[in-house]
């Protein structure tokens, strides 16, 4: 149990203090770099910095629900999901970089909160556990469509990680889908958003 817990520990540190590991390369790395006006480049960077924080946020979330989910399928299907969500948090922090931001001063809060989250949605049954991923994916998807509006036009290096990143969420809720996911009530969906949109107005700034 202490060993679990030190891992575990070990992995939220990781998420939040170390540059995450990928297998895939960044999307669009071999495109040329856009000349981007000053508030075009600031405006990138922080869209990039909210999906940043979003990737934290979904690394925290996976990490509880698989603490707490008792089906080795679900279990597994979180673990590799929170994979795919480690490459994101990859390319959107080279991202940054590149565009001369910075990542959330907030990653600490926004972990521990959607940690928290986690847990509770794993405990309420694998169901309900597998409902709260798929709509979480689904909001994320519709978030990153946003991005891809609001992104500058020229910047195509940003807009290939987020329709990468798009494209691995669908791919996540699909999933759930089939392993039984229970569809949530309209009021944890209105709840998720309002959470949503605190995060995201937040993180664009801090």
């Amino acid at each position: 149990m202490i060993d679990r817990l030190i891992l575990e520990f070990d992995k939220a540190l990781r998420t939040v203090f170390a540059p995450a590991p990928t297998n895939r390369a960044m999307p669009g790395a071999d495109l040329p770099e856009a000349e981007l006006d000053a508030t075009e480049r600031g405006h990138a960077a922080a869209l990039m910095r909210v999906d940043h924080v979003g990737e934290v946020c979904a690394q925290a979330l996976y990490q509880g629900q698989a603490l707490t989910c008792s089906d080795t399928d679900v279990r597994d299907a979180l673990r590799q999901a929170a994979w795919e969500e480690t490459e994101h948090l990859n390319w959107t922090e080279r991202r940054i970089g590149e565009l001369g931001g910075r990542k959330s001063l907030l990653n600490p809060l926004w972990y521990g909160g959607s940690l928290a989250l986690g847990i509770i949605a794993g405990r309420l049954g694998d169901d309900w556990n597998l409902g709260f991923l798929a709509e979480t994916e689904r909001q994320v998807e519709a978030h990153l469509d946003g991005h891809l509006d609001s992104l500058p036009v020229a910047d195509q290096r940003s807009r290939a990680v987020v329709e990468q990143m798009k494209a691995d969420e669908i791919h996540h809720a699909e999933t759930a889908i089939q392993l039984g996911a229970r569809e949530l009530p309209l009021p944890a969906k209105f709840a998720m958003k309002a959470m949503s949109r605190i995060m995201t107005s937040t993180a664009y700034h801090i």
